[in-house]
């Protein structure tokens, strides 16, 4: 069984829900406290053992690669002030060994197809998935850490779920449990409340077998005619090849501008800053 030492990161989306700071600022770089989304988000998954950063990124998101490259003006400019703790910060964002690839989605075509866009960098391979927009919170290395552990005793797709009550679980792919296996039978996008088959919510984290890009191929559009990562996954579920692990944190939505405000006051709590 192949390690897991890729993981890609959806960042082509436009943000309209921050809109006017999304203009020109991709959302993955609004920043919680001192640090961007998409930066938590890479140190998750290298806890977890990642090696290669896949960004699927969309137009006027060149200032993603620009905050993982280095900056030796800004460096020097930082060290000539006798500022070297923050010059430090910025020179060591990701640690040696860790390589980023950057890749274009043409038109936002929904999860799935930003999945589908990575398959050229991600080959053979098992990897994971990271979406910014969740901030989570954890202990020890991480959700991502907890999903690779997970995928490593069984060598199938991983999805990271939570439990959710009452009507916001239509805002979810939601889990259909396997009763017999206690694996996941099956995924549901964005089910209405009362057709939901559980209050587990898939969130967004995930490990995927690459057997997920052929699926993805030949998939017709689903929900919003858009190409849905939710039922590539019900396609493996079906097949018996989907575990889920129940998320050991906190989530913070930070797609939606309630959420993020919630992140920014817990990190502020957190590093003692209120």
């Amino acid at each position: 069984m192949k390690p897991i030492k890729k993981a890609v990161f959806p960042v082509a989306g436009f943000g309209t829900r921050f809109l006017p700071a999304t203009k020109a600022m991709p959302k993955e770089l609004l920043p919680i406290i001192d640090k961007p989304l998409i930066q938590y988000a890479a140190e998750e998954a290298i806890a977890a053992g990642i090696e290669t950063l896949i960004f699927v990124t969309g137009r006027n998101k060149r200032a993603i690669e620009d905050h993982f490259d280095s900056n030796q003006e800004l460096e020097m400019a930082l060290r000539a002030k006798g500022k070297d703790e923050q010059a430090e910060r910025v020179r060591n964002i990701l640690p040696l060994g860790v390589e980023c690839i950057f890749v274009r989605q043409p038109e936002q075509l929904g999860l799935g197809h930003a999945v589908l866009c990575a398959e050229r960098a991600v080959g053979d391979d098992p990897f994971a998935v990271l979406l910014a927009d969740d901030f989570l919170t954890y202990d020890g290395d991480g959700i991502t850490a907890d999903l690779v552990a997970a995928y490593n005793k069984t060598g199938k797709t991983q999805l990271s779920v939570m439990e959710v009550n009452g009507p916001d679980i239509s805002k979810y792919g939601v889990v259909n449990p396997d009763r017999i296996s206690g694996g996941v039978a099956g995924l549901v996008e964005k089910p209405d409340a009362k057709d939901a088959p559980s209050n587990m919510a898939s969130i967004g984290r995930y490990v995927l077998t690459p057997d997920v890009f052929a699926i993805l191929r030949d998939q017709p559009v689903g929900a919003g005619g858009e190409i849905q990562l939710a039922d590539a996954i019900n396609t493996q579920a079906a097949q018996g090849h989907v575990d889920a692990v129940t998320l050991a944190g906190q989530r913070f939505d930070c797609g939606s501008v309630d959420g993020y405000l919630a992140a920014i006051a817990f990190m502020a709590k957190r590093l003692g800053f209120s």
